[in-house]
């Protein structure tokens, strides 16, 4: 074997985790996003996509299930009931709501502030999964949460620094 249970709950997890950014990001062009947050939004969607395919592939591969996002029971299927609330950086059903109920400016605030917390969420997830014992050793899961880490870790001080240079900040 290969892999162990904490490398399949991470991967199974960040499907989830992934989703959400999705979600989020989607909003940008309907609810009045700057050219800087739409761009940030669409690499987003395209990475979070492809980082999706390749972790269900994974789970595939190795016989374990591999959740759909589009699935509406996307959180039983892996028998994950409830697991948006347990993971770290996920935002909440009324940090959604209001994210989704924002325009231009505010709309930009609440997203990046929303998708730093989701952002620093994931490289909790990475750093449990590192300190499970054998957890991300295997070569693919290995090379993927060092992409996601380094990839995550950029993406937050981009945000950050569209936060601090956004206008009323």
């Amino acid at each position: 074997m290969d892999y162990t249970r904490a490398d399949v709950d991470f991967m199974q997890g960040m499907i989830h985790h992934h989703a959400q950014a999705i979600v989020m990001s989607t909003m940008a062009a309907s609810h009045g996003a700057s050219e800087k947050v739409l761009l940030l939004c669409k690499k987003i969607i395209i990475s979070q996509r492809d980082e999706i395919g390749f972790m269900q592939g994974w789970l595939k591969d190795r016989n374990q299930a591999a959740p759909d996002p589009k699935d509406p029971h996307f959180g039983e299927m892996a028998g994950m009931p409830g697991m948006k609330m347990t993971m770290p950086g996920m935002l909440s059903d009324e940090q959604l709501k209001a994210l989704d109920q924002a325009k231009g400016a505010d709309f930009d605030r609440l997203f990046l502030t929303g998708m730093i917390q989701h952002h620093k969420g994931a490289l909790t997830m990475v750093a449990d999964l590192n300190a499970a014992p054998g957890g991300g050793q295997q070569p693919d899961i290995f090379r993927f949460v060092t992409d996601v880490q380094a990839d995550q870790t950029a993406e937050i001080g981009r945000m950050q620094q569209m936060l601090n240079t956004s206008p009323g900040s």
